[in-house]
């Protein structure tokens, strides 16, 4: 459950990033950025802040 959320926050991280790139500033392209930077450590290190945050807030 718990990674599910975690891709579903990503994934809407980096759409609405890219959309106040296209719409707004092209420096949302740093928030994509770090998302995905992210997304690429938490691969390696087995860690996720999103996930810690969740859990915190009772998602199971």
């Amino acid at each position: 459950m718990i990674n599910r959320m975690v891709r579903r926050i990503a994934g809407s991280f980096i759409l609405i990033s890219l959309l106040l790139a296209i719409y707004v500033n092209l420096n949302w392209l740093w928030f994509t950025a770090f998302v995905g930077a992210n997304l690429l450590q938490s691969s390696f290190t087995k860690w996720c802040l999103m996930e810690d945050i969740l859990k915190k807030l009772g998602v199971n």
